[in-house]
């Protein structure tokens, strides 16, 4: 006997409510739309909620499409109305990759805004992260981002685009990564890698404070959905492309497919900053009456100077460790 196994390709838009088994539809589907204040998505209803612990809940507060796309995640759009997720999925079709259109009937279209922009755009302060969908918004086809879980994890900007009329599948950082952020950029990237779509890194992260030395149970989630994302990006057998917008510190060089994950091209604008740690966030010299304290600040001093130094995107390319530095507004044609 000979088993053969059919990948067919699922979209889900919840027009009512899915209760129990019924709600397990559209959760295992490729790409799920629910309806403000239509849709609702839940294993026990408000009646079996009331009976099982007494309390009151109504079914939008249980199980609504605002809950499910910012909180829990389940639904990765969310619709205005019926007829926008009609146009949603359509949407969603269309980044499916299933059947090329030919390279003769692709039209590329510039963005929208011009691609000079960037230069103002390239952040120089690493105090805090630029928003990415103004860099989004000058490198795509006609300006066109279509945004994937956009109100779920969002300090991460993920989504589908079209550079030169190549369908790219777009990370871009919009701060520090949280345990949504990263939930989020697993399941993308898992997604991406099915329909064999290459992917854009933007690596665009404001520096992160040091840690506690307890380690909350908040934290030590968020530690685990790095590792999923992190295993994500190693694992994607498609092109991937990274490029270094603005500053990248810490462990988020690893999850925004660095160096050390060997994407096919890397590059960096000038004003790139890649580090593990930012100078800013070095350790504090000791308490005044130490003999050692001013040796010590002179040694703090040194370090913070060599670690300026040696994040510069010019430290980088000199080294070999990327594949160069380009301007900002010449991004799209490379």
């Amino acid at each position: 006997s000979i088993l053969i196994l059919v990948c067919v390709l699922q979209v889900a838009v919840v027009c009512g409510s899915c209760v129990a088994g019924g709600a397990y539809i559209p959760t295992m589907a490729e790409e799920v739309v629910m309806i403000d204040k239509i849709s609702t998505l839940f294993l026990g209803g408000p009646p079996l909620v009331k009976a099982a612990t007494g309390e009151d809940v109504s079914a939008e507060d249980l199980g609504g499409a605002k809950l499910h796309c910012q909180v829990s995640g389940c639904s990765d759009h969310f619709a205005a109305s019926e007829k926008e997720a009609f146009e949603c999925v359509r949407n969603v079709i269309s980044t499916l990759n299933y059947e090329p259109v030919p390279e003769e009937l692709l039209e590329h279209e510039g963005p929208l805004y011009s691609s000079e922009e960037l230069l103002g755009l390239a952040p120089r302060d690493y105090c805090c992260t630029l928003p990415v969908k103004l860099i989004l918004s000058r490198l795509l086809d006609g300006s066109r981002f279509q945004e994937f879980k956009a109100s779920y994890g969002t300090t991460l900007v993920t989504g589908f685009g079209h550079v030169e009329g190549h369908l790219v599948g777009v990370v871009a950082n919009n701060g520090e990564l949280s345990h949504h952020a990263c939930l989020k950029g697993s399941h993308f990237l898992q997604l991406c890698s099915q329909r064999s779509i290459p992917l854009l890194f933007l690596q665009n992260t404001a520096p992160q404070a040091p840690e506690p030395r307890d380690i909350p149970q908040a934290l030590s989630q968020r530690l685990k959905a790095q590792a999923s994302m992190m295993a994500a990006v190693a694992c994607a057998a498609v092109p991937k492309i990274t490029i270094g917008i603005g500053g990248c510190f810490g462990s988020e060089s690893y999850l925004m497919c660095g160096r050390s994950f060997s994407p096919n091209f890397l590059f960096l604008w000038p004003n790139a900053r890649v580090a593990l740690v930012d100078p800013r966030h070095l350790s504090t010299v000791p308490q005044a009456g130490d003999s050692d304290c001013a040796g010590d600040e002179a040694e703090l001093k040194q370090l913070k100077e060599k670690l300026e130094e040696e994040s510069s995107a010019f430290y980088s390319s000199a080294r070999l460790w990327d594949d160069g530095i380009i301007l900002p507004q010449n991004t799209r044609k490379v």
